[in-house]
């Protein structure tokens, strides 16, 4: 703990009195269509759109040290969409100071990750990006917050803690995590988060592994969750295999389970996905299975779904 301590005051230590060099600008960003069939709703088909530009601009200070500024512009901005009032044009934002010897540092405003949540989504996660009910509970993970990646002490170990402070209603967060890649194709990742939001107390674990061998890569995580919440704790076991037909095809299989105190029912989800990429455009089209999931009407049991997309990116 006394290296994290000496570690961060050198960091902002350094930041004092210095000028910046010339540095860079960059612009980047994509849009996404998709349509969407659910079985046991009467919403029939739905479409989808998305789209967002991000600037990032980084530059040397003269200590040596780099510095970059980030932030992103979306359709939350549009006028009637919800928080577009109190978000304005801008989405996620951040600021972020580097060095070899010192570590890395963000502030993040909106869209702010802690050492746990950058590893939350789950193994089958993409499942739940295409409008299942399934939810992950939230961990340390808010808006105006730090993050800071200790220095390299041993080969192929990360290690990163962060930090929310209290807000109106809300008390600090607090998160670490530990990451390894030492065996080749071999991805494993521990973190455990702490929110002390007075009645609603959680604490969140998270592991996760993946391992790459040839074009197949298989992924497992578990993610637990307790709080004082009525909600009730959560155990999600989740499992992923993908596999590489070649640069632009690929296919994915997913499993997940979640065990939620609150309700009677165990829920269950698998999907098949395929996608294929050419150029800066990706089609993805997917059919996933649900059972024991709670629909828009309330009614528990097994629900189908399509789903077709296209991401643009640049």
């Amino acid at each position: 703990m006394n290296i994290k301590k000496i570690g961060l005051t050198a960091l902002a230590a350094s930041l004092v009195s210095v000028s910046a060099h010339a540095g860079a600008l960059s612009v980047s960003g994509g849009a996404s269509i998709g349509v969407k069939d659910t079985s046991k709703t009467s919403t029939g088909k739905s479409f989808t759109m998305g789209n967002s530009v991000t600037f990032t601009g980084s530059g040397e200070l003269d200590n040596g040290m780099n510095v970059s500024i980030s932030f992103e512009l979306d359709q939350g901005a549009e006028a009637g969409t919800a928080g577009a009032a109190a978000k304005g044009p801008f989405d996620s934002h951040s600021v972020t100071v580097s060095s070899d010897e010192l570590g890395t540092l963000v502030f993040a405003g909106h869209g702010g990750s802690s050492a746990q949540s950058e590893i939350d989504t789950t193994a089958a996660g993409d499942a739940w990006n295409n409008g299942s009910n399934f939810t992950v509970s939230a961990s340390s993970t808010s808006n105006n917050m730090m993050l800071y990646t200790l220095p390299t002490f041993i080969d192929d170990v990360t290690a990163k803690i962060s930090y929310t402070p209290g807000a109106a209603g809300v008390d600090s967060a607090t998160a670490w995590r530990l990451g390894y890649t030492g065996v080749e194709g071999l991805t494993v990742d521990y973190a455990q988060g702490d929110n002390e939001t007075v009645g609603a107390k959680a604490e969140a674990t998270t592991f996760k592994a993946s391992y790459a061998y040839s074009s197949f890569t298989l992924s497992y995580s578990n993610n637990e969750y307790d709080t004082e919440a009525a909600t009730g704790g959560q155990d999600i076991d989740s499992w992923n295999l993908a596999y590489t037909v070649n640069d632009d095809l690929s296919v994915a299989y997913g499993v997940e389970t979640h065990d939620t105190e609150a309700q009677a029912v165990d829920e269950e989800a698998e999907y098949v996905n395929v996608s294929y990429t050419t150029g800066g455009v990706t089609l993805s089209a997917s059919n996933y299975m649900y059972e024991g999931d709670q629909n828009t009407a309330g009614a528990a049991g097994e629900i189908d779904r399509w789903a077709l997309s296209a991401t643009f990116a640049f």
